[in-house]
């Protein structure tokens, strides 16, 4: 099955001198879930903004390899002519207007949607809280229902694959496991593949039908989730189940395994 984003060999290079993303390849088909794990520093971010079309912002740019979303090289497109096609960041941090109501968040983020009350009150039966709240200021949302009202505004962009950094980020788990439930359910009824960069790697697995692990840069490790859920190097590096969870890296891991003669 041809994949609806395919990343080949994607090399990144931010201000002409440091590469950050080296020799990446991925692929998204239809109706899955991709994890793209790591921690701080891999490159995560970097290859969410590669896709997106949002590199130019931070003086960096895809200087080999390509982007391939639904048959198309799309190196260098803008980041709103991405997402009109269907290709839609939803962004680690700070992803809402605060002193604009949430109806008012989801109108202005995409002009010209939303508007007439169908793809609206499709988003609030998604994210009834939303509905609620509709005319509360977004700056007193919770942090997990800002993180809805950025899920929501993706969704207004009637996305075919959507690119989410860090969900979980400074949110409890039951929280986390609301909003992770809610991706698999968007997937299923949406049929979206949904390219998911978290280090709750625990989370992530737990939705994702693949992953891939990166460090430096690099894709180091990627599998079906059950196969990354039961590899003992990821299991100790990324779950803290282990001897060696506190190394530094799941490279180091590895290392230490095989120093110890356990593979």
């Amino acid at each position: 099955m041809t994949p609806l984003l395919a990343l080949q060999n994607i090399e990144v290079v931010y201000h002409h001198v440091a590469t950050a993303v080296q020799g990446v390849s991925l692929e998204v088909p239809e109706g899955r879930v991709v994890a793209l794990l790591g921690t701080n520093g891999a490159g995560k971010t970097t290859t969410l903004r590669a896709i997106s079309g949002f590199l130019g912002s931070d003086d960096a740019a895809i200087v080999a390899g390509r982007v391939v979303f639904r048959g198309e090289t799309v190196n260098g497109r803008r980041p709103h002519e991405l997402a009109r096609r269907g290709l839609v960041l939803v962004p680690e941090r700070e992803k809402v207007f605060e002193t604009l109501t949430v109806q008012e968040n989801l109108r202005a983020l995409v002009p010209g949607r939303g508007r007439g009350g169908m793809d609206l009150e499709r988003v609030f039966q998604y994210f009834p809280v939303l509905a609620e709240r509709r005319r509360q200021l977004a700056g007193y949302l919770s942090g997990g229902e800002r993180q809805m009202l950025a899920l929501g505004t993706a969704l207004l962009c009637r996305p075919t694959v959507l690119l989410v950094d860090e969900l979980s980020l400074g949110l409890g788990p039951a929280v986390v496991e609301g909003l992770m439930d809610m991706v698999r359910r968007l997937r299923d009824e949406l049929r979206l593949g949904v390219l998911l960069v978290e280090q709750n790697a625990g989370a992530a697995l737990g939705i994702a039908d693949y992953g891939y692990v990166m460090e430096h840069g690099r894709i180091v490790f990627d599998g079906p989730s059950e196969r990354l859920l039961a590899h003992e190097d990821i299991r100790e590096f990324y779950l803290g189940l282990g001897r060696s969870a506190g190394r530094r890296s799941y490279t180091e891991v590895k290392q230490y395994r095989r120093r110890r003669r356990w593979f």
